[in-house]
């Protein structure tokens, strides 16, 4: 799933993992781990998407924030353009941060009430040392017209502004740092239907124009499709199903990401849709099943998936699923 001695690649990640305490008790001892993110792997090429889908709670948005070092690793390795995030001193760190944002799923909550949206935007550019006295107001505004925002909108609140357009002051804000890499968190799934093509392609001409990478999570197979380069399923911690997006959307192998694809809405009511109906709960990821993590939901299991972890499998080149189906 990644790849090696590319100098296009911006973000190599390998078997990464971020495991989070439970405590109990009255001195609050650790006696079990949520295993959010259980051995991730994935590279991403400068100026591509890279798509991340799965159900709610198998470890997307964790990933992505981990990426970031928002979170500590539990374990793995994670380069950006060959350097390890997360052994970085506090300088070093600092002047990576500007290359590096996200763009947060709920545009409400992710904006201060007590700024300006001029403020909001124009104060890590300052902080980083990005612009000066001279030309700070003329960065903002730029940025700010990149985003479809007027320059009158710099003395306004976010309280005065509807869903889609704190979106856009999000995507300003992140975009004011002139970064390489982005984490779009689900930027979209908090909007309107129509608000949300716009997002989608405002995102896309940005890419254009800056040369941006994203790493796209969401749960909207739709819009990845429309957005991704490559796309990643997931599955309680891991990766099922990794490949280009044709290859995805084309031929799913893992019966996971058959039976999300069978979830998309096709808006011809002549079409019968051969839904794939997923059994049971999603386990815990405190306490995952032994062997093939999907295996209770799975109308394909075998024997050895409930104690044998499968192993990558290449379908096609940079094609690969985690399935015992595929193994022999």
């Amino acid at each position: 799933m990644t790849e090696q001695g590319n100098s296009d690649v911006i973000l190599e990640v390998k078997d990464l993992k971020k495991y989070f305490p439970i405590k109990a008790g009255l001195l609050q001892r650790t006696v079990a781990q949520v295993k959010a993110v259980d051995g991730v792997n994935f590279s991403l090429r400068k100026g591509s998407t890279m798509g991340l889908v799965g159900e709610s709670g198998c470890g997307k948005t964790t990933v992505g924030r981990t990426v970031l070092r928002l979170h500590g690793k539990t374990g793995g390795d994670i380069l950006f353009h060959g350097q390890e995030v997360h052994t970085l001193d506090k300088k070093t760190l600092r002047s990576l941060r500007p290359r590096m944002q996200i763009i947060f799923q709920d545009p409400y909550s992710s904006l201060s009430p007590r700024l300006p949206v001029g403020e909001i935007i124009g104060e890590a550019p300052r902080e980083h040392g990005i612009t000066n006295k001279d030309n700070h107001n003329r960065h903002i505004d730029k940025i700010m017209s990149d985003c479809g925002l007027q320059p009158y909108h710099k003395d306004r609140y976010p309280h005065e502004f509807s869903g889609g357009q704190r979106q856009r002051i999000c995507i300003a804000r992140a975009l004011a740092l002139n970064p390489e890499f982005v984490v779009c968190d689900e930027p979209v799934s908090a909007l309107d239907v129509s608000i949300q093509a716009q997002i989608i392609n405002l995102l896309m001409d940005l890419q254009k124009e800056y040369g941006l990478t994203y790493l796209f999570i969401s749960h909207d197979l739709s819009v990845v499709e429309h957005i991704s380069d490559t796309v990643g399923v997931m599955y309680l911690g891991n990766i099922v199903e990794y490949g280009s997006k044709e290859d995805i959307f084309k031929s799913p192998y893992h019966p996971y990401t058959r039976a999300l694809f069978s979830a998309i809405p096709i808006p011809d009511p002549t079409v019968k849709m051969n839904r794939v109906i997923l059994e049971g709960d999603i386990p815990s990821p405190a306490n995952p099943p032994s062997g093939c993590k999907f295996h209770t939901r799975c109308r394909d299991c075998m024997e050895k998936c409930k104690t044998e972890e499968p192993v990558p499998v290449e379908m096609a080149p940079g094609h690969t699923v985690v399935c015992h189906l595929y193994n022999s």
